[in-house]
């Protein structure tokens, strides 16, 4: 009796594609899979699919589970796995074009405050040319968990007493010429 063979599903490129186009994600197709990336990483225990794994699933086409796992909110940019890497690839680069992709497709998890958090300092930067750090971590408090700020008080009230903490923002000059960039660069297709 002869047999059948099953043809496998070829994988859906369009996900890998849109991670090459990304700066940082295009060394995705140089990766072997060894996994000194995964090995190296002190943080991998921690993630729902680890550096090794992560990179298998966007070439297996995987993108909504894979945005919406904490996977590439908890890697640390320590960069052990780039050092490491017997390719030169920097698997932390191509984690942050993830979490670039996830942020566009408004996917997020609600294990990591972090894609909070890169809101919260990019609209701080945006209204003062640079970041206003107590009113930024005000609004990640106010957005996440506003009892947690209670174990960094003493932290804030030692920089407040040390003049370290301003306790309103300050503006740079030329935020006309800022707001310009910016808006250049949303219509180049940077973020929103």
């Amino acid at each position: 009796m002869a047999e059948t063979m099953v043809k496998a599903p070829a994988a859906d490129v369009s996900f890998i594609n849109e991670v090459c186009s990304i700066p940082g994600g295009e060394a995705i197709n140089s990766c072997i899979q060894c996994g000194v990336c995964t090995g190296s990483c002190p943080t991998a225990s921690q993630w729902d699919n680890p550096p090794r794994r992560v990179i298998a699933m966007v070439r297996a086409g995987l993108r909504d589970e894979l945005l919406s796992s904490n996977s590439m909110w908890f890697c640390v940019s320590c960069y052990s796995c780039t050092v490491r890497c017997p390719r030169d690839i920097k698997p932390a680069d191509i984690m942050h074009a993830l979490e670039i992709i996830a942020i566009r497709s408004g996917k997020s998890t609600k294990q990591s405050r972090t894609p909070i958090m890169y809101q919260c300092f990019v609209d701080s930067a945006r209204g003062n040319g640079r970041v206003y750090e107590l009113g930024m971590m005000i609004k990640l408090f106010l957005k996440t968990n506003p009892f947690s700020a209670l174990k960094l008080a003493p932290v804030g009230l030692g920089l407040l007493l040390h003049k370290r903490l301003p306790l309103t923002p300050s503006r740079i000059k030329g935020m006309s010429d800022l707001k310009a960039i910016l808006n250049k660069a949303r219509e180049l297709g940077g973020a929103k």
